[in-house]
């Protein structure tokens, strides 16, 4: 597998603190930087429309409400996303179908792909 060897900043969009922390940790361990992190939709979707990141770690349930707007907000800015979550693909709606998706509980190394995949 490759590597991405630049420091990227990266946007976290999860409402369990703890998951937030731990993904904080795994993404400092690979080298990278958190540009933001999000808990609610309304901060999130805020955020996104805004913000300078090389790439986004969206949550899809998000305190009973979808992270879906933020990943169109995201998409429309041209900025890669990917859902890391409980869920499976299936909830994806039709224009976010085929979004990468990674299963929690995922590894140090299940996120060092996605992140090479959604960069490449």
């Amino acid at each position: 597998m490759g590597s991405i060897s630049a420091k990227r900043r990266i946007l976290i969009v999860e409402d369990e603190a703890l998951v937030a922390m731990q993904l904080e940790d795994m993404l400092a361990e690979l080298g990278h930087e958190v540009a933001a992190s999000c808990a609610r939709l309304d901060e999130a979707l805020a955020t996104a429309r805004m913000i300078a990141c090389d790439v986004a770690v969206l949550d899809i349930n998000l305190s009973g409400q979808k992270s879906f707007p933020v990943a169109e907000a995201l998409k429309s800015r041209g900025v890669p996303f990917f859902f890391a979550t409980g869920y499976g693909v299936s909830v994806l709606p039709p224009g976010l179908a085929g979004t990468q998706v990674i299963h929690k509980p995922y590894s140090l190394e299940d996120l060092e792909s996605a992140l090479l995949n959604a960069l490449t």
